[in-house]
C-alpha cells in the first residue's frame, strides 16, 4: 500500500546564510535589527528568503527583541462603511513596515472593547483604538502599559488622530441655511462619540449664528436600522431637513422617509457624514467627506514613530473635512 510522504521540512535560517554567502546571525540581525546593517545587505538577504520561502520564526523574534510584529487594531464596528477603508490603510502600512494587524471589533460595547484589549495586548507591541468606547481614565490607564494611538477620541497627552468634523458640519448647517431651511434635525450617534459630540456641538453653534431652530432626535447605535427608525420621529417635527451622524444612518433614514412617500430632496433635504457610502446612495447624497483611510494611515504612521522614539509625543494630529454637494439637499418644503 502506498504511504503519504511528509513535505519537505521549512528552509532554516542557515539555509539562508549559506545561499546569501552570509553568517546566520547576519541574516537574523537582517530580519530583527536591520538598522545594525546596510540597506543593500537586508534586501539581499530579505531576497534570498523570499526565494527559499523561508519565514522568520515569529516566536524566536520576539524572544530576542522583545517585540511581536504585531499591532491591535480594535474598531466599535467592523460592519460599519467608515471602518474598511480605515482597516485597509491600518493594514497596509503595517505591512509595509513588516507587521501584522490583529482586528478587534468591539460591537459598541465598553466592556468588550476593555476585553478585547486585555487579550490582544500581550500578543502586540502597540494599540490603535478607534473611534474608543471606553472612559477616559480607562485609557489613560492603558496608556503606561504599551504604545497607543487613539483615532477620532481626544484624550489630552495621547496621540491621536482627529477628524475634525465641525468646519464640514457648520458648512452644512450653512448650507441648508442659505436654501432657505429654519428648521434642522440632529440625528445623533451614540452618546460615547467624540465625533458625535463635535457634530452636536457645531450643528448648534452654526445654527445659532444663522437663526435657525435644531432639534436633536436621542442618540442611537449607527445603523441603517437605527436610520430608518428615526424616520416617523424626524417626519412627526417641523424639520424640513436633517443632518444625520454618518452616511450609514442617513442612508436608512432616507429609505425610512421613502416608505412613507416623503422623497429628498423634495420633501425633505438629508445630510451625511463620513463620504462612505454618499455615491451608492440614490438620489445621491449631499455629505461631509471625512477621509478615513488617510486617517488609518496617519495612526499607524504615528504608532510606528512612537515605537521607535520608545515614548509618546501627546500629539493631535487634525485632519479636516468638507461639505460635498449632491442631489438629497435642495429648497424646503413649506408645511
Amino acid at each position: 500500500m502506498d504511504t503519504m510522504k511528509s513535505s519537505a521540512a521549512p528552509p532554516t535560517m542557515q539555509q539562508v546564510a549559506r545561499a546569501a554567502g552570509v553568517a546566520r546571525s547576519t541574516v537574523s540581525r537582517a530580519f530583527t535589527k536591520p538598522g545594525m546593517l546596510s540597506t543593500e545587505t537586508v534586501a539581499q538577504i530579505k531576497s534570498v528568503a523570499a526565494s527559499l520561502g523561508y519565514v522568520p520564526n515569529q516566536v524566536a523574534r520576539a524572544l530576542s527583541t522583545g517585540r511581536h510584529g504585531n499591532v491591535a487594531l480594535i474598531v466599535p464596528d467592523v460592519a460599519n462603511p467608515f471602518f474598511p477603508p480605515l482597516i485597509r490603510a491600518v493594514e497596509a502600512a503595517a505591512d509595509a513596515a513588516g507587521m501584522c494587524i490583529f482586528l478587534g471589533d468591539s460591537d459598541e460595547d465598553p466592556a468588550r472593547e476593555a476585553r478585547l484589549v486585555g487579550k490582544l495586548s500581550a500578543q502586540v507591541d502597540g494599540l490603535i483604538l478607534a473611534s474608543c468606547r471606553l472612559a477616559e481614565g480607562a485609557i489613560q490607564a492603558l496608556s503606561g502599559r504599551l504604545p497607543i494611538v487613539l483615532i477620532n477620541r481626544d484624550v489630552a497627552g495621547m496621540d491621536r488622530v482627529l477628524i475634525d468634523s465641525a468646519p464640514g458640519v457648520a458648512a452644512a448647517v450653512r448650507h441648508l441655511h442659505e436654501l432657505g431651511h429654519r428648521c434642522v434635525a440632529y440625528l445623533a450617534g451614540p452618546a460615547s462619540s467624540w465625533s458625535n459630540e463635535r457634530r452636536r456641538i457645531a450643528v448648534l453653534d452654526t445654527a445659532q449664528e444663522s437663526g435657525l431652530e435644531v432639534i436633536q432626535i436621542a442618540p442611537r447605535r449607527p445603523s441603517y436600522e437605527g436610520g430608518m427608525a428615526a424616520a416617523t420621529i424626524v417626519r412627526s417635527t417641523r424639520a424640513t431637513a436633517v443632518i444625520a451622524f454618518d452616511d450609514l444612518v442617513a442612508q436608512g433614514l432616507l429609505a425610512g422617509m421613502a416608505r412613507m412617500g416623503v422623497h429628498a430632496p423634495a420633501g425633505i433635504s438629508v445630510v451625511g457624514c463620513d463620504d462612505v457610502l454618499a455615491t451608492r446612495t440614490y438620489p445621491a447624497l449631499t455629505t461631509i467627506a471625512s477621509r478615513p483611510e488617510l486617517a488609518g494611515r496617519m495612526a499607524m504612521e504615528v504608532l510606528l514613530e512612537q515605537l521607535a522614539a520608545g515614548k509618546s509625543s501627546g500629539a493631535a494630529h487634525m485632519l479636516n473635512t468638507e461639505l460635498i454637494i449632491r442631489a438629497t439637499t435642495g429648497l424646503p418644503l413649506l408645511r
